[in-house]
């Protein structure tokens, strides 16, 4: 994996949290303002809007440079309009870039035979 894949897959991580947690607390923020006065939906929608706009970028950057199969870039997006999905995919993201750092050392230590 070269460093541009590598960055790429780094920044969807970043974002996944984030862009999570931001859905979650606008999911509460809606409730709240029917079963209460306080209103933050303007606000938390924004930040949920520009979080998720993000999100897409990014995902679009790194679908491009894996060359990830239609089914793994589609789960990727519909992570990030579930709820919680955004911690699902930062979880999946963690665990292939440990897992590609794990091969990429086996490779360089000559334990794996490259095909």
């Amino acid at each position: 994996m070269d460093i541009k894949t590598a960055s790429a897959l780094h920044r969807l991580r970043l974002i996944s949290a984030p862009e999570g947690a931001s859905f979650v607390l606008l999911i509460i923020a809606s409730v709240l303002k029917r079963t209460t006065d306080f209103n933050a939906v303007p606000a938390l929608g924004m930040i949920h809007g520009i979080l998720f706009i993000i999100y897409v970028l990014f995902w679009a950057d790194a679908w491009n440079r894996t060359r990830w199969d239609f089914k793994t870039a589609a789960l990727y997006f519909v992570l990030a309009v579930v709820p919680l999905g955004g911690f699902v995919a930062e979880r999946k993201l963690k665990r292939s870039a440990e897992d590609a750092v794990i091969a990429s050392r086996a490779r360089r230590e000559g334990v794996v035979d490259t095909v």
